[in-house]
């Protein structure tokens, strides 16, 4: 049986959420293999809206196993106020199991990621400060704490002392910062470990004997293509690979277990933080895509950078996820325009670029080259065939497709779990 991977193609936001919601009705266990409490998902089911961080969009489909992988860092605190969330909203949250070699957040990380991008002035990254990097870094230094470690108090104290020799160093010599106490540290983590311990798990184990049993594994990947450390806009990036190679990475699962790799891709493009961004828009339009698209962060309400649609960013995500489909999110935003600017290569100097240039300073001065499409004035958000779209809704449709090296198989006209148009079945 299939195992799935949902990956952002662009820079974030795009709907994932969405589409590992509409998955999970046909699936048994939905995986997060990367990211932590930055990378935020907003599902909407029957008219109400959930705005999930730390967790697996699929844990709101009661029939599926939510997995939080070893890939992850994962914010206790944060993790428990949206469980608790989601249970006042009647969620039931029981089957959640947790990664034991998944990385814990520390406070000291959020105040090191905080005070780090204060430091950098105009350098700054544009991180969400939920300490996610520094948490990473002390996961690839390995001084970090993993899941594992709270359920011994002697080893958890040993690993923490080992972690604040470093940190305070820094905290009290560059930054000017109180030094943190080990035991300030220590009794953060056990008072979590009680309530962790039942959702604790092998989940590799877990996940390989479910494929084993012909059940249907999807792994939903957090941030997106363009966020990724080595493929994506570094160093304006996030600190793991939300690419489709760091979702068998982050979940234990053996690449040759892959059936699908699936895009999503909005019909234009946004970006949160700082970074190139070649077709953003800085006029009226990008705020009316603002507006129209409810192009707001997740985790912390920050308006999103808004552009048109890039499709030498598409082809790049398909080569190097190896997508099978893509789906294409919030068509409807685009209803009312008459037309449609969409970028198909960037001038650098000059010079033609068809695909991503190789270096980052060139990136950085890429121009887009537009093609212009007419728009449609209709109202798309009841469609639910690809004819019921306006003509030259199917027109952009099919322009997109035979752009980004990849069939679109979903088109999304709408929030909700149920406004979406299927082309072709995402589990076959």
């Amino acid at each position: 049986m299939p195992a799935l991977v949902v990956v952002g193609a662009q820079w974030g936001d795009e709907g994932k959420g969405k589409t590992t919601d509409i998955l999970g009705t046909s699936v048994d266990y939905v995986v997060k293999p990367n990211g932590g409490n930055n990378a935020g998902h907003t599902v909407v089911v029957g008219g109400e809206k959930y705005e999930l961080k730390l967790l697996p969009a699929g844990i709101l489909t009661p029939t599926v196993t939510p997995v939080i992988g070893n890939g992850v860092v994962v914010n206790l605190e944060a993790l428990f106020d949206e469980i608790e969330m989601l249970e006042s909203r009647g969620a039931d949250t029981s089957k959640l199991r947790i990664s034991a070699n998944a990385h814990l957040v520390a406070p000291y990380h959020q105040v090191i990621d905080k005070v780090t991008e204060r430091f950098l002035g105009k350098r700054a990254i544009g991180t969400t400060g939920r300490g996610i990097g520094p948490t990473y870094s002390d996961k690839a230094g390995r001084i970090g704490i993993r899941v594992q470690d709270i359920f011994d108090e002697s080893i958890l104290r040993q690993k923490v002392e080992g972690a604040l020799r470093q940190k305070n160093e820094l905290l009290v010599k560059v930054y000017n910062r109180r030094s943190v106490e080990v035991e300030e540290i220590v009794e953060y983590f056990l008072e979590y470990a009680d309530r962790l311990a039942p959702m604790v798990a092998d989940t590799s184990l877990l996940l390989n004997n479910a494929l084993d049993e012909g059940k249907v594994v999807v792994m939903e990947g957090g941030q997106a293509t363009m966020l990724d450390v080595d493929h994506g806009t570094y160093p304006f990036v996030t600190s793991s690979n939300p690419t489709a190679g760091g979702a068998v990475v982050g979940s234990g699962i053996g690449p040759t277990r892959i059936n699908r790799v699936i895009g999503i891709v909005k019909a234009y493009t946004t970006r949160v933080g700082s970074g190139p961004f070649p077709t953003e828009l800085f006029d009226d339009m990008g705020v009316y895509l603002q507006t129209q698209g409810g192009e707001f962060g997740v985790n912390t309400g920050r308006p999103r950078r808004c552009g048109w649609y890039d499709a030498v960013i598409a082809r790049y995500a398909s080569r190097v996820n190896g997508f099978t489909d893509y789906v294409l999110t919030k068509l409807d935003v685009l209803s009312g325009l008459d037309r449609i600017p969409v970028c198909v290569a960037y001038d650098v100097d000059g010079v033609r670029h068809d695909e991503m240039p190789v270096s980052q300073s060139d990136f950085h001065h890429a121009k887009p080259i537009f093609e212009h499409f007419d728009g449609w004035k209709e109202d798309i958000t009841g469609a639910r065939t690809f004819e019921d779209l306006p003509e030259n809704a199917q027109k952009y449709v099919l322009a997109l497709e035979q752009m980004s090296g990849c069939r679109i198989s979903v088109i999304g006209v709408g929030p909700d779990r149920e406004q979406s148009i299927v082309r072709h079945e995402l589990l076959d």
